[in-house]
């Protein structure tokens, strides 16, 4: 689910900076920053925001998957999967619910959805 460890490295690699470049800024070890970036540790939504401030780049986007084609229809095949599985009425319904939401709030709520889903998993 979260792709947070792979688009903070690329953010980073793409600003040159070293780990431990990025873990003196933000105020992190740079074993942490190693975790991150492997995916073996997620980030509080304190955190998210603070390496976001750092990286200057919206947390929402070391978030989500990375999208490399943009169809020129203006939806990618993802979401058109996505708009399939769920439903137009589901799919809407999240959407008109998730604009509403604060950066911080919608950080939350993935990192809730996160732990939800591996909490599941390993019992």
């Amino acid at each position: 689910m979260s792709h947070f460890g792979e688009n903070l490295k690329r953010v980073r690699e793409e600003r040159k900076l070293s780990q431990q470049e990025l873990a003196l800024r933000a105020r992190l070890g740079t074993k942490t920053i190693e975790k991150y970036e492997s995916d073996l540790q997620i980030p509080d939504t304190q955190t998210i925001l603070k390496l976001s401030t750092v990286l200057d780049i919206p947390a929402s986007e070391l978030m989500e998957r990375e999208v490399k084609d943009h169809p020129s229809t203006g939806v990618d095949a993802e979401m058109e999967q996505l708009i399939k599985e769920l439903g137009p009425k589901r799919t809407k319904l999240i959407l008109r619910k998730a604009k509403e939401f604060t950066e911080e709030d919608f950080l939350r709520v993935m990192q809730m959805l996160y732990e939800l889903k591996y909490e599941k998993s390993e019992t």
